[in-house]
């Protein structure tokens, strides 16, 4: 029986799709809750073992637009199974890597993959289900990236605390394993090729440019926003980074027979409306967990597994919110849908930034944690169901390797922006901390105790426990004003990420609502006609 006859479930196709999506957004957050225990065990320092989540952001981030166009070029089945395969070899070379420089090289093919398989589940879901059922799919999808991204300092915690930190990896395997088979026999594999020419010069410009400005971002803490080496800055590394994406875009431009990213994906108002919302969850998202964990570690003082247990709330918050946003979504116009979620999602944020206190209880920061799960549940799939809704066939792969594209970049602008402001503000919060704690001090002990609380002002010393040169009362005061002072460094941090999803509010609201004739039951003879449509080797009829 041919691909083409064939009865598809496009219900059992999307699970082994989010088999797989799973995986890729569990890996962005599943690291942070292990550093203590790489630390320790592969002998590394923390700017190595910070590149081993900086590498996977970097490769992950710089193939997605190549990726979209690939699996128009050779078809969405293949090409995801391919990324599938490499993502879970690369996990289980980082589970069995031995040094830290083996882990990175390893972490680096990992986020290949994860960039190879990213697109190709998006764009299935426009073809698997009909405009009218698409919302309820695609709510689908966005639950699993929720809760995917919390579930990862859940699991991970367990695993350190249990089983140690390569199991973060290992765990990968037999759930890559599965999905494979899943994708095998569920997913329909007869979506048409097409042979085109490939923009070599686009991807080559999108690709370098890519990583010369998240490899600065992502680095420019480390090197003082200095010299890199010799002649090489990080200022120039953005700059450089800057122009290369400026002349990407006017090459897609000037190339109007094949561009890698076609610049019509734009002139759709809804398209470049949602790109924009895309990138300002992803930033809030990515941004929020450095200070959240180290609320719960360094100033509530949980451990690892206690931290990840507190998120649970957020991940079950998600996974009920995103389905029924979806499904939402399809009733009524997604805009609004969106929207709220950008506005309750902020203010779970900005809920986390009140209680960002060394007394506050677990219990408060529970409820704010299940607002912000709540309002990321519910603006991710209706965001993406925005965004592909008038998408021509043609474009799906492009528009969906586009619009992935721009969201992780928005993580990984995200992370660093946090990570630069949580420092800033840790210092200066520690300053003026430590000289009022010091203020009941002897003269002498007084200078040397507010220096070497400047001197732990660093993420790098960050951990919540006094510099090794106090003991007795000194250290408990040097620990309590530790905790103070972070406190109040992460939520001050939170509100930047409150005035970016402020940013994504307006983009929401540039969205176009869809009219009631729109709205209206696709024409379909069956649950399974949009599937065997998709599976058919001629593309859908557009309106």
């Amino acid at each position: 029986m041919t691909s083409s006859s064939k009865q598809v479930n496009p219900w059992a196709a999307l699970s082994a799709l989010c088999v797989g999506f799973f995986l890729i957004m569990m890996d962005t957050t599943i690291v942070s809750i292990a550093i203590p225990g790489m630390l320790t065990d592969l002998n590394a320092n923390l700017n190595q073992i910070t590149w081993v989540n900086s590498v996977y952001l970097l490769t992950y981030a710089v193939p997605l637009l190549v990726a979209g166009r690939l699996g128009d070029r050779l078809g969405r089945k293949p090409v995801f199974l391919a990324g599938m395969a490499l993502f879970t070899a690369a996990s289980l070379w980082c589970g069995m890597s031995g040094s830290v420089e083996m882990l990175i090289a390893a972490r680096a093919v990992q986020g290949v993959g994860a960039a190879v398989m990213a697109p190709q589940s998006m764009a299935f879901i426009s073809t698997l289900f009909p405009e009218n059922r698409r919302g309820a799919a695609l709510g689908v999808w966005g639950a699993v990236a929720g809760v995917a991204t919390v579930v990862g300092p859940l699991l991970g915690g367990v695993l350190v605390d249990t089983v140690g930190w390569e199991w973060i990896f290992l765990v990968n395997v037999p759930i890559g394993v599965l999905g494979l088979c899943m994708t095998v026999w569920l997913v329909p594999g007869g979506q048409p090729r097409n042979n085109r020419r490939f923009d070599v010069l686009g991807t080559v410009l999108s690709g370098l440019g890519l990583f010369a400005l998240v490899f600065g971002l992502q680095n420019g803490q480390y090197y003082d926003w200095g010299t890199v080496a010799g002649p090489v800055t990080i200022v120039g590394v953005i700059v450089l980074g800057t122009v290369l994406l400026v002349a990407f875009v006017g090459w897609q431009r000037y190339n109007t027979h094949e561009p890698l990213m076609p610049l019509a994906l734009f002139r759709q108002r809804n398209f470049s409306a949602a790109a924009v919302a895309a990138a300002s969850i992803g930033f809030a998202l990515t941004g929020l967990y450095l200070p959240l964990t180290l609320i719960l570690q360094s100033v509530l003082g949980l451990s690892s597994q206690e931290a990840g247990s507190l998120l649970v709330p957020m991940a079950v918050a998600g996974g009920v919110a995103g389905p029924l946003a979806g499904t939402l979504s399809d009733r009524i116009s997604g805009k609004w849908v969106v929207l709220s979620g950008f506005v309750v999602f902020a203010v779970g944020i900005g809920m986390v930034a009140a209680v960002s206190d060394p007394e506050t209880s677990p219990w408060l920061l529970t409820a704010a944690l299940f607002v912000c799960g709540t309002g990321s549940g519910s603006a991710f799939a209706p965001m993406a169901n925005v965004a592909m809704r008038d998408m021509p066939f043609e474009l799906l792969g492009a528009a969906s390797g586009t619009y992935n594209s721009v969201r992780q970049v928005g993580c990984v602008i995200g992370s660093a922006a946090t990570s630069v402001l949580l420092q800033a503000q840790l210092s200066a919060s520690l300053q003026s901390s430590a000289t009022d704690a010091a203020a009941g001090l002897p003269p002498e002990p007084r200078q040397e105790f507010v220096d070497e609380m400047n001197r732990a002002g660093t993420l790098a010393e960050g951990t919540g426990a006094a510099p090794p040169t106090m003991e007795g009362e000194l250290a408990d005061l040097a620990t309590r004003t530790f905790h103070q002072a972070m406190g109040e460094a992460a939520g001050t941090t939170l509100l930047l990420l409150v005035a970016v999803l402020v940013v994504g509010s307006a983009a929401c609201l540039m969205m176009t609502p869809r009219e009631r004739e729109e709205q209206k039951p696709h024409p379909v003879s069956g649950p399974n006609s949009a599937a065997e449509e998709a599976a058919d080797s001629q593309p859908p009829r557009t309106r």
